[in-house]
């Protein structure tokens, strides 16, 4: 595995090619939580009784490319009060298909009516020969996939005119054919791209559990300077046809106890940082969200603030 280490001063990444107008790039240090229509009066009215007080709002991209109707007559009423995060998931960033022109063009419109304070994208495909997969699939981690991906990024943030945060994803295998540590390749695409990470840390422990890595020595060596986001959400167990656990990511469930101890340690290493509770599925009420914003809110501003002389990265060569 490509593997090194080099000091903070060091990590320089590339400008970003995007246009500073568009965005004012940066979540509040606080707790976010997804956008579903059914908690919309809790979001406009407070009907969810006292604690429900997200920080700011995140929605997928795809949910709101539409001309107009009632998905965008609630987001401009939602982009009025909470800061918003907008998050794509069919980008591909990682396929091989040339980007879908059109589908940048309407998340680029999508970008400029409401002006979020972040927008970020998925380290998978979703692609390929022209057919889409409803689906975030993993990629092998290689130089030349590496130079690709990069490429892909540059031309995604020239034509949003922002800054991207990349995620890391949840993967099930690994490929043979990959020759670099996930932490270094996202810490690399940063480097020549200029994006910033978004830190799922639902994703950390579904991969480390079903790829037989450990989770905290992920964290460890993430280069936390670089995350403007982390997620948190609860996964799944099932087994496979050998009788192996395997944890899909689900977001259908509560947070797991793995997931906030993942979490406290992002937080004690990089200090208060925005965070997203992830409710796509099996979504209950809000009142029923807000024991998990209340626990992760907490976390946050208990935070300290990370110390930067202390901080180092393994970092590809």
């Amino acid at each position: 595995m490509k593997s090194g280490s080099t000091d903070a001063m060091e990590l320089a990444v590339k400008p970003s090619t995007a246009s500073a107008a568009t965005t004012a790039e940066g979540l509040p240090r606080d707790v976010g939580l997804g956008l579903r229509h059914e908690h919309a009066s809790a979001w406009l009215d407070g009907k969810a009784g006292a604690g429900f007080a997200p920080a700011f709002a995140e929605i997928h991209a795809e949910n709101y490319m539409m001309e107009g109707g009632p998905a965008l007559d609630l987001l401009d009423r939602i982009a009025e009060r909470y800061p918003l995060s907008i998050h794509g998931v069919a980008l591909s960033l990682a396929g091989e298909d040339a980007l879908d022109t059109g589908h940048l063009a309407a998340l680029k419109r999508l970008i400029e009516r409401y002006q979020p304070a972040s927008f970020s994208e998925h380290l998978a495909w979703s692609s390929h020969a022209g057919v889409y997969f409803n689906d975030l699939l993993p990629v092998a981690y290689t130089g030349e996939t590496l130079a690709r991906v990069a490429r892909r990024i540059d031309q995604a943030q020239a034509a949003l005119g922002v800054r991207l945060l990349l995620e890391n994803p949840s993967s099930y295998l690994r490929y043979d054919a990959s020759d670099w540590d996930e932490v270094d390749f996202l810490t690399e695409l940063a480097r020549r791209t200029g994006c910033g990470l978004l830190l799922d840390v639902n994703n950390v422990a579904v991969s480390a559990h079903n790829a037989g890595f450990d989770a905290q020595s992920y964290i460890d060596r993430f280069p936390l300077d670089l995350v403007g986001e982390i997620h948190i959400a609860g996964h799944d167990a099932q087994w496979d046809g050998a009788g192996q656990t395997v944890l899909i990511d689900g977001h259908g469930s509560p947070v797991s106890q793995a997931v906030w101890n993942l979490l406290d340690r992002v937080l004690e290493h990089g200090g208060p940082r925005p965070v997203l509770l992830e409710r796509d599925n099996n979504v209950p009420p809000p009142a029923e969200l807000i024991p998990e914003l209340s626990r992760a809110a907490r976390m946050v501003e208990q935070a300290d603030a990370p110390i930067a002389t202390e901080m180092s990265h393994d970092v590809a060569a």
